[in-house]
């Protein structure tokens, strides 16, 4: 086997993978996934853009005073304003690392209407600023994939001896393809003086299903820094996935000699923590991580999976931290087995989580004869929607329904501490549970999404719920799971509207145009 080369693998979910529609995380979920992905080994944490907001600001000071190993970095433009935000931001981390961009191709250089020149001098002028501030400056071209090549060359000059350290190739709009990719990097390399003196990173978008493929034919070359967010989260298709080079690099070292500091048996446990948290769930059939990637239902796959498993496995389910154990749980189960089964199906969870988790699991069990692997992943779903934090909760809800009149909701909610109760009417049993919520809060967001999946087989299966909202083009989700699916509904758009006030806030908007009615 050749040598391998050491890869830095730059984690954009809490930025970039938030940036999806409707993906909106919260200041203590940002710093769990924070915790999750330095434990895992993740090089450099882009934690946020600092003057998006005063809690995206917070957030990433908060976790560039909480990580232990990985480069803590902030996103900026290109103007000193934007920069100070960043560096006070990011200065107290361990390794901080300040990261300016600006559009560089035809189309993005008429934005701001600058000419070449005057662009030129823009980016001298910030990335020594920047420079000035921080020993580690990472410059990017947006859409560098779409620049003149003989400009980018120009500009990546100019960034390199303004004090640039490393050099990301963003492939903005996904529209690259691997062998453009992999030119792409070999000529800057060839051109550009001084360029063997940084780092050049790859940042890949999958418009065209190809960051992946992308990314690793940019590594091979001579990329050294790959930017991705876990499960592929981003805006529009999503970017490159964290899982899917880690794996695909480990699984054909053959023929990809490059070595990650990532501890893949994590990745399951942070794909579904992310998957909850950001209400975007994974595709069954997503690489690596999806529900069925270790799954076989062909009978020629199953006999060759009896006789040897490696007849249809690349790589086995411990690699990326399931097990292979089957213990069948029920209501007489207890702690130990709960957090067994949670640790097989990839969960890592404290001592206070369980406990939470053990009391919701007791109640699922009195109501299932069979808790099955579904059950629990739902079930950590759910958990996850009904936070102690949130500002909106559902305490009781009674539905009546069927024919000869329209169904009837009683409804009673935990706001801001406070119980609010009232009753409504509507054109079914979850109609008439939305307009009860609706009475108790007051909002302008339009449902755009309503959709009910069956966890399991049978009349006491959970049901998972999702729901989508739009309010002034920003989108909420909400997502929650239960053996009723009425309450799951509710559940779900509550969620929601909590995700919707998280957003408000984020943005900086006067959160008053969502309000509480007095119900009582």
């Amino acid at each position: 086997m050749s040598k391998q080369t050491d890869i830095l693998i730059f984690d954009t979910t809490l930025r970039d993978g938030e940036q999806s529609p409707g993906a909106t995380m919260s200041h203590v979920e940002k710093l769990e996934i924070a915790d999750l992905l330095d434990e895992m080994g993740v090089d450099i944490i882009e934690a946020g853009f600092p003057i998006a907001s005063e809690g995206d600001f917070e957030a990433v000071r908060a976790i560039a005073c909480k990580t232990k190993v990985a480069s803590i970095c902030g996103l900026a433009r290109a103007n000193f304003s934007d920069i100070d935000r960043c560096w006070e931001a990011v200065r107290l981390a361990r390794r901080p690392r300040i990261h300016t961009f600006i559009g560089t191709s035809p189309l993005h250089r008429a934005i701001p209407n600058l000419t070449m020149d005057e662009m030129a001098e823009k980016i001298n002028q910030t990335v020594t600023y920047a420079r000035n501030l921080c020993d580690d400056v990472q410059w990017s071209p947006m859409d560098a994939t779409r620049t003149e090549q003989d400009y980018l060359c120009r500009v990546i000059e100019i960034a390199i001896k303004a004090g640039a350290t490393t050099i990301n190739i963003p492939d903005t709009v996904g529209y690259t393809a691997p062998t453009e990719s992999s030119n792409l990097i070999a000529m800057l390399l060839d051109k550009v003086p001084g360029a063997d003196s940084i780092v050049f990173a790859t940042h890949c978008h999958n418009d065209l299903g190809m960051a992946t493929a992308n990314s690793l034919a940019a590594v091979e070359a001579g990329a050294r820094q790959i930017e991705c967010t876990i499960n592929g989260l981003g805006e529009r298709a999503g970017n490159t996935a964290l899982e899917e080079v880690v794996m695909a690099t480990k699984v054909r070292s053959d023929i990809l000699p490059y070595r990650t500091r990532i501890d893949s048996t994590k990745l399951m446990n942070i794909s579904r923590r992310v998957a909850t948290i950001s209400g975007f769930p994974v595709q069954f059939n997503k690489a690596i991580v999806g529900k069925n990637a270790f799954a076989h239902e062909s009978g020629i796959h199953q006999d060759g999976m009896l006789k040897n498993s490696k007849t249809f496995e690349i790589m086995r389910p411990a690699d990326v931290g399931l097990s292979d154990t089957n213990l069948v749980l029920g209501k007489h189960s207890g702690r130990a087995a709960l957090r067994s089964k949670l640790t097989d199906l990839g969960y890592e969870i404290g001592d206070n989580k369980l406990k939470d988790i053990f009391v919701r699991f007791k109640a699922l069990a009195d109501r299932k004869k069979e808790i099955f692997d579904d059950d629990l992943i739902a079930l950590m779903i759910d958990q996850s929607s009904s936070e102690e934090s949130d500002r909106i909760q559902v305490k009781s809800l009674k539905v009546v329904c069927g024919t000869g009149g329209p169904s009837t909701s009683e409804l009673t909610l935990i706001v801001d501490g406070k119980e609010k109760a009232v009753k409504a009417i509507g054109d079914g049993p979850v109609d008439a549970a939305f307009n009860a919520v609706n009475s108790i809060i007051s909002h302008t967001a339009r449902l755009q999404l309503y959709q009910v999946h069956a966890v399991t087989e049978g009349t006491d299966a959970q049901a998972i719920v999702s729901v989508k909202m739009e309010e002034n083009g920003k989108i909420s989700t909400g997502e929650s799971a239960d053996t009723d699916t009425v309450v799951a509904s509710t559940k779900a758009y509550v969620n929601a509207l909590n995700r919707l006030l998280i957003r408000r806030q984020k943005v900086g908007l006067d959160i008053a145009d969502i309000s509480y009615k007095d119900a009582s």
